[in-house]
């Protein structure tokens, strides 16, 4: 029986969204086999990347990005495996393992089981005036080999930095654990937008004006200079996936 018809926690607004499981909507796309999305973000909301999660069946493929997309996955349920034509670069990625695909390279991703899979896409921006006019190769990595690095000196926030760093690579994407009671030192505003999954444990997010309780499962998205904090709550760590725009000047010369 329904017991808050019409309730969600989900809420968009200008400048951020949060999207709560029970508002989650499956679609197909274009070539993918076996395999149903759950946009995230995407141009339509604003964002200049698309973030999606991609359910596998036993045996679902997904087919190349786009020509002129890069494509970063992240492996948190299942197994995909693929192959980057020309690299001699081939894998099975089990949860918490991932991989970047520069240019449309990986010929397909399959998943061995049922899977779900984290997929954000951005077009490639090069830097004006330079010889960096390509993104950087493919290669895959495993965010429990990772060193982790404690955010401003706090020891109970740790960051892992799943992307390598340079000219070459025009966003990032991180994984942020904090202890319980842990939070960010400051309310952050700033010219990167975000994309973040929530991944174990919760707490509160603040999004612009707004305070907002999350739990694992959630995703958030964060316009450019959208006012943003968190803190965690509860007896296990909070931990989450993120994606920032980054090393690139913001008139794009």
């Amino acid at each position: 029986m329904l017991t808050s018809l019409g309730e969600s926690r989900s809420s968009r607004k200008p400048d951020h969204l949060l999207q709560t499981p029970d508002t989650f909507i499956r679609t197909p796309l274009p070539a993918a086999d076996g395999v149903e999305f759950i946009v995230h973000a995407a141009p339509q909301l604003g964002a200049a990347f698309s973030w999606m999660t991609a359910e596998f069946k036993e045996g679902g493929t997904l087919p190349p990005a786009l020509p002129g997309l890069q494509r970063f996955v992240y492996v948190l349920e299942g197994e995909l495996e693929f192959e980057v034509a020309g690299e001699g670069l081939s894998a099975t990625l089990t949860p918490g393992q991932y991989a970047f695909d520069p240019d449309g390279m990986a010929r397909q991703f399959r998943a061995s089981v049922q899977s779900r899979v984290v997929v954000i896409e951005k077009r490639y921006e090069g830097i004006t005036g330079s010889l960096q006019d390509a993104p950087g190769r493919a290669f895959v990595g495993d965010e429990s080999s990772l060193p982790s690095e404690s955010l401003g000196g706090d020891s109970a926030l740790q960051v892992k930095r799943l992307m390598p760093d340079g000219p070459a690579w025009d966003f990032a994407v991180n994984t942020m654990t904090y202890d319980p009671g842990a939070s960010l030192a400051m309310v952050e505003v700033h010219v990167m937008e975000h994309g973040l999954l929530m991944l174990e444990g919760g707490g509160i997010y603040r999004l612009g004006d707004n305070w907002y309780p999350v739990s694992a499962g959630d995703f958030i998205w964060m316009a450019p200079y959208c006012p943003q904090w968190f803190g965690a709550l509860g007896k296990i760590p909070a931990k989450y996936l993120i994606y920032k725009d980054w090393y690139r000047h913001p008139l794009g010369a």
